[in-house]
């Protein structure tokens, strides 16, 4: 499917918040866009059309808004999804990833034995900043014998350089701030 909006209109629905969460940090909300059936609905079709350039064969989303953008690219996609999510989070047996933050560690986990070895999956959030949970969800796919066809993400905050942490991964972001 054609897109229907170009991505200034698509970009036109997120709203930058000044000093949230804290003063001096400008905040992208993704709720207006949301909010917009059409723009939600073209900012889907962009990163689907990105994932079949990539082959991907299964949708990996990071908690917690990396669900929305996985689950609609996964029903649009008619794709496997697969959930990566805080410890303790998920009822079955799990693998994780620790991963490191600027001050201390944090860890991703997902069910075991929901990969398939040698599947190519695409791992999806709606932000990427710095990197560190996507480079960590990227680490788990391969893990569990996956390979990491793209990693895919609504918007990219260039400044922070996120896309450094996942090393040769190819990154595809709609809109750059």
């Amino acid at each position: 499917m054609a897109p229907t909006m170009s991505l200034e209109q698509i970009g036109a629905r997120v709203r930058a918040v000044a000093d949230f969460p804290k003063p001096g940090i400008l905040f992208r909300d993704i709720t207006p866009l949301l909010a917009d059936a059409a723009a939600f609905g073209a900012a889907i079709d962009r990163l689907a059309a990105a994932l079949v350039e990539h082959r991907a064969e299964g949708l990996v989303a990071i908690e917690s808004r990396g669900f929305i953008f996985g689950a609609a690219l996964a029903r649009a996609m008619q794709l496997p999804l697969l959930l990566v999510r805080k410890p303790g989070k998920l009822p079955r047996r799990t693998v994780g990833v620790a991963y490191e933050l600027e001050y201390g560690t944090d860890r991703v986990e997902a069910h075991a034995e929901d990969f398939v070895p040698g599947r190519h999956y695409a791992v999806v959030d709606d932000v990427i900043a710095t990197g560190g949970t996507a480079a960590a969800a990227a680490e788990l796919v391969e893990k569990q014998g996956g390979k990491v066809a793209c990693c895919a993400f609504l918007i990219e905050l260039d400044a922070l350089q996120g896309r450094q942490r996942l090393g040769k991964r190819p990154v595809v972001s709609l809109l750059h701030y």
